[in-house]
């Protein structure tokens, strides 16, 4: 028998915000994790019983947050100097705001492997559905990331550019 939808948030809330975090940054994390529970909601009664449920949910995560990100590249958004706000929330980046801020400058194909696999703990199979390429090439794009992030970010703490 299937859970409540709401138990299915409450289990899954914090997996889904991490990813969305990790693929759009903190500023659009929630409107993408409220994106991808309004589309899990409406699609939760037709999933099959034995269906992977986090999977499913980090699939539709990543969706929304691609869609977000092609959505912000077609449209200009005029700032001025405004100073960063980190979210109250218990995010990732309240550890060190260095090595998120590396992640982020990941290329999208590096940072969604590593946000999905060591971040959130899936396996190079089930990331490989989600992005739509194969196990190896998803391993190879994690492996580059976490190797470019040891540049990145020792870089970074070599000048005292983290907390």
């Amino acid at each position: 028998m299937k859970k409540p939808f709401e138990a299915v948030v409450a289990a899954h809330s914090g997996t889904v915000l991490r990813v969305c975090r990790a693929v759009v940054g903190v500023h659009d994390a929630e409107d993408a994790w409220s994106e991808t529970f309004l589309a899990a909601m409406r699609a939760y009664p037709g999933l099959p019983e034995d269906a992977n449920v986090e999977a499913w949910l980090v699939t539709i995560a990543h969706r929304k947050a691609v869609d977000m990100i092609r959505a912000r590249r077609r449209r200009a958004v005029p700032v001025e100097d405004a100073a960063d706000r980190v979210s109250s929330v218990d995010g990732p980046e309240a550890v060190d705001a260095g090595l998120w801020e590396a992640v982020r400058a990941l290329p999208d194909k590096q940072r969604q492997a590593v946000a999905y696999h060591h971040v959130v703990g899936l396996p190079y199979a089930e990331i490989a559905v989600i992005v739509g390429a194969t196990p190896e090439a998803v391993r190879r794009a994690a492996s580059d990331g976490i190797s470019r992030l040891r540049t990145i970010y020792q870089g970074a703490l070599s000048r005292g550019e983290t907390r």
